[in-house]
């Protein structure tokens, strides 16, 4: 749909000490004052500033539409700040994202952090801007985060490699491929598609997680995009957690893996399960918008991004 991601690739500065980033609130509001995600942050030796959202309420959101629009606006045009991170994701990022100008994000591109419900300014940037973005632990998780989750923000933030390998699921289907990495919160994903923070998935990897849905929803959320053409020519297939499932008084008979392999049966690049990200408390980061080496066979899945 859009071809500028092919076109232009967005890599923002990495991080270093001194520089200073940005916390606002997107989306829902905050149940407490960020005090761990500032400590944290400045142990990195960074400098931070904290948006009028995180202090602001509007029924479940961090202030109106207008007002996180405005604050994600002041962090987007002020060059100062080298990283914006959402203190949290709920629902509200669609709400006002079309309000946002990103027009300074492209001549200063700046990393931007979340999940879930961020997975909006993820797909749009990325959309837009061909942009790298950091998927990865929110402010709001910190305190239960594990120490692995946030050596890896850290990493991704101020540039170092990051390598994922794990124990292999026996219903992951086998292979390697490379591609650029893209993808995000499942229901997301399908609520931008068709609209102007949709991109084109072919020849890259995808990722996708989930929390707190039925079965039957996420089987009919994937069938969704694979009838949207989204999955017939991927690279390969990266499932995250899918955490707190719900399913019906008469059962949907399928479990996560189950569902996704019979959809992609078709087709023939290699499935992970159990990938370290989404709502879990080792939601390792991952770099999205950056190319993937994505291996997995019968004992590990590995996976390390390709440094342009």
């Amino acid at each position: 749909m859009h071809s500028s991601a092919k076109t232009t690739v967005a890599i923002p500065p990495y991080l270093k000490k001194g520089d200073k980033v940005a916390i606002t609130c997107p989306a829902k509001k905050l149940p407490a004052p960020m005090t761990d995600a500032v400590a944290l942050l400045e142990s990195w030796g960074l400098v931070v500033i904290i948006g009028e959202t995180l202090a602001a309420t509007y029924h479940q959101f961090a202030g109106n539409d207008d007002l996180r629009a405005k604050d994600m606006q002041r962090f987007i045009d002020d060059d100062g700040i080298k990283a914006i991170i959402a203190a949290r994701g709920g629902y509200g990022t669609i709400r006002m994202i079309d309000k946002v100008d990103f027009s300074r994000f492209k001549t200063t591109p700046k990393w931007i952090v979340g999940f879930s419900d961020i997975t909006v300014l993820h797909a749009h940037l990325f959309a837009n801007f061909g942009a790298q973005t950091i998927h990865g632990q929110m402010p709001v998780n910190i305190p239960d985060a594990s120490k692995t989750s946030l050596q890896t923000l850290r990493k991704a933030l101020f540039g170092e490699s990051i390598e994922y390998k794990f124990a292999s699921n026996q219903l992951n289907r086998y292979g390697s491929a490379s591609g650029i990495l893209v993808g995000g919160n499942l229901s997301l994903l399908v609520a931008v598609l068709g609209s102007v923070s949709d991109y084109s998935y072919d020849g890259r990897i995808l990722f996708i997680e989930d929390v707190g849905e039925y079965l039957y929803a996420i089987d009919r959320m994937i069938r969704a995009l694979d009838r949207a053409g989204k999955l017939k020519n991927l690279a390969g297939l990266i499932v995250g957690g899918f955490t707190e499932t719900k399913d019906n008084e008469i059962p949907f008979g399928q479990r996560v893996p189950e569902i996704v392999i019979e959809i992609v049966k078709g087709y023939h690049y290699p499935v992970c399960f159990d990938f370290p990200a989404g709502h879990i408390s080792d939601n390792q980061s991952l770099v999205l918008g950056k190319r993937l080496n994505l291996v997995v066979d019968s004992q590990h899945v590995s996976a390390v991004y390709i440094q342009h």
